[in-house]
């Protein structure tokens, strides 16, 4: 049995509607990735945006003493993690970014030292 042209106008018809379902699902897919990118890169840009060295101050205390660093002072050097390096290379900051209490605080909050 052969096909009829009115079965090849049904099959022409039906595989111009699952090519172009499949263009809609790969533009969508395109889209997606698109949106993926520019997330990845505007939390890279306000990851660097939010550096800020006085968001470590709740640290100054167990840093300069033998107190034990509080939750809050945690958080922050969490927060600030990416910006260590940067603040090591400041040569105000270095001292204290660099001293034995920074350390100790690191250590305590599970953040570790970064080697620039």
């Amino acid at each position: 049995m052969h096909p009829t042209p009115s079965d090849l106008h049904i099959f022409s018809s039906h595989s111009c509607q699952v090519l172009r379902h499949l263009e809609m699902k790969t533009s969508h897919i395109a889209v997606y990735a698109m949106l993926l990118l520019l997330l990845v890169a505007e939390a890279q840009v306000s990851t660097a945006a939010t550096c800020n060295p006085t968001a470590l101050s709740p640290c100054l205390g167990a840093i300069t003493s033998s107190k034990k660093p509080s939750p809050l002072c945690c958080s922050r050097i969490k927060q600030q993690k990416p910006c260590l390096c940067t603040y090591l290379k400041n040569p105000n900051l270095k001292k204290f970014v660099n001293s034995p209490g920074s350390r100790k605080v690191s250590s305590y909050c599970r953040v570790p030292v970064p080697k620039c």
